[in-house]
């Protein structure tokens, strides 16, 4: 059983930045593909973005070019930049993590955009 936290949630006033980070609770993390998803009220759960074992990135297109994953391996955790965050991207944003068929996910961290 892998456990993943979320943290560095908060509010942001728009064209802000936040940075959140997912840690993970046991080794091996290096091998697994790293997603966030987000879910805005009223919404389903939408895919953001992910990462792969090697560190190749890819992005919604509401996000591409605002938001950047990354990845540290030595500290088991991987990281969502989101720069010039808009109210729209007011959500619960959950990290995901995938080694073939086994997925585990984060419990949430919530993200509000306000002025």
């Amino acid at each position: 059983q892998v456990q993943l936290v979320e943290s560095g949630g908060g509010l942001v006033q728009p064209g802000g930045s936040l940075r959140l980070s997912c840690a993970a609770s046991r080794d091996g993390f290096s091998g697994y593909v790293m997603e966030w998803y987000r879910q805005r009220p009223g919404n389903p759960r939408e895919w953001v973005g992910s990462i792969s074992p090697g560190e190749t990135t890819n992005y919604a297109d509401s996000v591409k070019g605002r938001f950047t994953i990354s990845r540290d391996n030595t500290k088991s955790t991987v990281y969502l930049q989101m720069n010039n965050l808009k109210v729209d991207d007011t959500a619960v944003y959950y990290c995901a993590g995938t080694y073939g068929t086994l997925q585990y996910w984060g419990q949430g961290t919530q993200v509000t955009v306000s002025s």
